[in-house]
Parts: C-alpha cells; sequence; structure tokens
C-alpha cells in the first residue's frame, strides 16, 4: 500500500511543477517569445523533469540553492535573465512542494497545485483588465501627444497621432541631405 501513496505523491509533485512552472511569467514569455529557439515548448516541459530530479536528488535544498538552478537553467535554455523578482517566489513554492511530498501529503500536494492554478487565472484576467484601461486612458482629452517616428528612404517622417493645433509639422527645405529633419513647432 505505501509504495502506491508514494507513487500517486511523485505524480502530484510532478504535476504540481509543472503548474508551477506553467504559471511562472518570465518562463512563459520566454517560451511565447521562442527565447529557447525553435525547441522553447519542448525545453520548458523538459525543464519540469529537471527540476523534479534535481529535488529527488537532493533532499534537503536551500533555497537560494533551488533559485541558482532555476535561474542558471533559464540562463542557459532560454537565453534569459530573471530579474522580475520571481526567482525566490518560484523556488519557495516548488521548494514547499518538495516537502509536501516528502511527507507523503498527496491532499496538501492537490491543494497547492490548485491554488497556483486559480491565482494564474487570476493574474491573467488582471492584465487584460489593465491592458484595456490603459486603451481608454490614452483615448482621453488630455493624452500625452504621442509620435510615431518612421523612416522612408532615409528621411525621417514625423506623423502626430492626434490633430492638435500644437502638432508639429515639416516643410521640404527642414529635411537636410544625410536624412536628418528639422522639426519645428507650427508658430
Amino acid at each position: 500500500i505505501m509504495a502506491g501513496a508514494g507513487e500517486d505523491a511523485r505524480a502530484l509533485f510532478q504535476a504540481g511543477v509543472r503548474v508551477a512552472l506553467e504559471a511562472w511569467p518570465a518562463l512563459q514569455i520566454a517560451v511565447e517569445n521562442g527565447f529557447g529557439g525553435v525547441h522553447s515548448q519542448e525545453k520548458a516541459e523538459w525543464l519540469g523533469s529537471a527540476v523534479e530530479e534535481y529535488f529527488i536528488r537532493n533532499a534537503d535544498l536551500e533555497l537560494d540553492e533551488v533559485e541558482d538552478f532555476l535561474g542558471e537553467l533559464m540562463t542557459n535554455e532560454f537565453d534569459t535573465v530573471v530579474e522580475d523578482g520571481s526567482l525566490p517566489q518560484v523556488s519557495q513554492q516548488l521548494q514547499t512542494m518538495f516537502h509536501h511530498f516528502q511527507r507523503g501529503d498527496g491532499a496538501a500536494l492537490k491543494e497547492m497545485a490548485s491554488h497556483i492554478t486559480q491565482r494564474k487565472c487570476k493574474v491573467t484576467a488582471t492584465a487584460l483588465k489593465t491592458a484595456r484601461e490603459t486603451d481608454e486612458e490614452e483615448d482621453g482629452a488630455d493624452s500625452v501627444e504621442e509620435m510615431e517616428v518612421t523612416a522612408t528612404n532615409d528621411v525621417a517622417a514625423v506623423q502626430p497621432e492626434t490633430s492638435d493645433p500644437n502638432s508639429q509639422t515639416i516643410k521640404e527645405e527642414d529635411i537636410v541631405e544625410d536624412g536628418w529633419t528639422i522639426v519645428r513647432r507650427k508658430k
């Protein structure tokens, strides 16, 4: 009976590691943008088993050891240096899961995995909400005038996005030969 329980806990630990890594924005951004090359998705899946193996092989890991290990994997596999402060958080989640696994506490592992999944959904929803609010603010009356600068045939064209009386215009004589543009405000 004990072997079965151990197998269950191992499977739950494995699943928990994957959930924690999938909810980790730094890793997801690296995968979505292909920082790990064409096999970024496969590398992310391999990362889960590498992390799991690391814990199984090293029973008494310190938190900074877990952080260093994760940081190195991100640097080596995804050419990404994680500086958003999320390494300690993810490392702590993984370490806590490993302690539950060591105690054979499958219920705690399940609970933790579902908690991370729920929080991940909330974060995604918040990100969407924030993006929408930002769009609305840009349409507001006192929004900062944004300039879109595009280069065509070595001549910089400045196109104000708003038809503001203070917007800038370019006269032919303002285009200097080497591709630079003199920008003057309307009088």
